[in-house]
Parts: C-alpha cells; sequence; structure tokens
C-alpha cells in the first residue's frame, strides 16, 4: 500500500488486478472488437455486398480471431482458481455468505453517496461481471461448433465432415470438403447437420446482442463508479491500483491471503 498526497486529502493505492487479469482484459477487449465487425459483417452480408468467397474469408478470419479470444477465457478460467484474492471466483461470483447483504448495503450507501468501497469488484459487479463470462462462454462453445460446421475447422470440424461427406468414390470423401462448397457432401447428411447447427447459431446470435448490451452497461456502471468514488477505477486496468481515501472493506482478506 502507497500513499499519494495532496493538499487537501491523502489517498493510499492498493494493488488490486494482476498482470494476467489485465492481460486477459484487453486480450478480450480487442477480441470483442474484432469478432462484432467481422459478425455484424456476416450477419448483414447482402447489404455490403459480400460475396460467396468473401463469406468464406470473414468466417475463416473471425474464426481464427474466436480462437485466440477462447484460448484468452480459458486461461482466465483457470486463473480464478490460481489467481490473486481478486482475480479468484470467491471474490467474483454473487454467492456465499452475506453477499445479499452486501449487495443490499453497497446500493444503499451508493444511492446516498456514502458506500463502502472495495479493492476487488463491489457486490453490484460481481453480479455483472458473472452474466459477461456465462454470455463470454456461450459465445465461445458455441462459435467453437459452428467453425466445424461452416469451415470444418477445430475442434469439432473432422467430425462433422466425417458426418456430411459423401463416402462414394466419385467424391472421394473427406478430400474433397471445402468451406461454401456442396461437393462431396452428401444432402441428407448436409440438412442434418444443419438442424443441429440451428440452435447454435441462434444462441451465438442472440448471445452477440445480449453481450453487446451488457457490455455497454458495463462501461456506464464502470464510468459512474469512477465519477463517484475517485478510485481510480479505470486506471486500475492498466496499472493495476486502486485509489482510496480509506481502507477498502476487502482489504482484511486480502492480507489475510
Amino acid at each position: 500500500m502507497n500513499d499519494s498526497r495532496s493538499d487537501k486529502e491523502t489517498f493510499f493505492s492498493y494493488p488490486v488486478w494482476d498482470r494476467t487479469v489485465r492481460i486477459f482484459h484487453w486480450v478480450n477487449v480487442l477480441c470483442i472488437i474484432g469478432l462484432s465487425g467481422l459478425g455484424l459483417m456476416l450477419l448483414y452480408n447482402k447489404d455490403f455486398g459480400v460475396s460467396s468467397d468473401g463469406k468464406v474469408l470473414l468466417k475463416t478470419l473471425h474464426a481464427y480471431i474466436g480462437y485466440v479470444f477462447a484460448l484468452n477465457l480459458t486461461w482466465r478460467l483457470i486463473w480464478g482458481f490460481i489467481g490473486n484474492q481478486y482475480s479468484r471466483w470467491r471474490a467474483i461470483l454473487p454467492f456465499g455468505k452475506g453477499y445479499l447483504n452486501s449487495l443490499i448495503s453497497y446500493l444503499k450507501g451508493f444511492k446516498g453517496g456514502s458506500g463502502p468501497h472495495y479493492a476487488g469488484h463491489n457486490p453490484a459487479a460481481r453480479l455483472m461481471v458473472t452474466l459477461l463470462f456465462l454470455l463470454l462462454f456461450t459465445q465461445g462453445t458455441s462459435g467453437l461448433v459452428l467453425a466445424g460446421t461452416d469451415l470444418y475447422l477445430p475442434p469439432f470440424g473432422h467430425e462433422i465432415a466425417e458426418w456430411v461427406s459423401a463416402s462414394d468414390e466419385t467424391h472421394g470423401g473427406l478430400t474433397d470438403l471445402k468451406p461454401g462448397s456442396k461437393v462431396g457432401v452428401d444432402p441428407d447428411s448436409y440438412r442434418e447437420m444443419r438442424t443441429f447447427r440451428k440452435p447454435f447459431i441462434t444462441a451465438h446470435e442472440y448471445g452477440f446482442y445480449l453481450l453487446a448490451i451488457f457490455i455497454l452497461l458495463h462501461i456506464i456502471a464502470v464510468v459512474v463508479t469512477e465519477i463517484r468514488e475517485k478510485s481510480a477505477l479505470v486506471s486500475a486496468m492498466f496499472n493495476g491500483k486502486k485509489v482510496f481515501k480509506q481502507d477498502p472493506v476487502d482489504l482484511e482478506d486480502r492480507e489475510q491471503s
């Protein structure tokens, strides 16, 4: 803990977000921006005048960025078990003894302008972050399935290709399968695969819109909290440190860990 003094007030800085959390956050931001841009072009490909080959290219780029997104998310999920006090799931998920009372106390205090300060996620933020993680996980898992159904890419692409492949000597089986092409595809199997794919594409599309809404709410909540609490909430995701005029209520847990 370090102190930074001004003429009127004394602030203390506390290390909160470790390097792994900060890297995850910004890699995640970049991936979501890239995936959203490509996803919108795919959703509205006719309006953008995208050709069939262009759709395959956009889907391929979308899938490759999606791999980075999925790996980054997977590492963050693991880090929730081995990271520092504020990175762990027990400090993120909206559960545990006394959580509901903490949430009520925080909301009342925040409304009155004198709520308790938290070094890690405050009780309201824990709800938001949990919803965001659920949506991110939904997008990641559904996207991996779709990468197999659209492009025959890992981790499920080989199984999908075997499913839809025409195994006769004319087509040569898996070797002739190409994204966007019906050459080497058995029509009946392909229709079955598309039926199987439908709930995943639905989840992926609606999940995108929900994620966009909650990201907007997240940004608004961060800005409002930064203005109200002046705890360097935004800069903490760059340097890892928050500042407070008094000890945050969850400091004791960190010191005991």
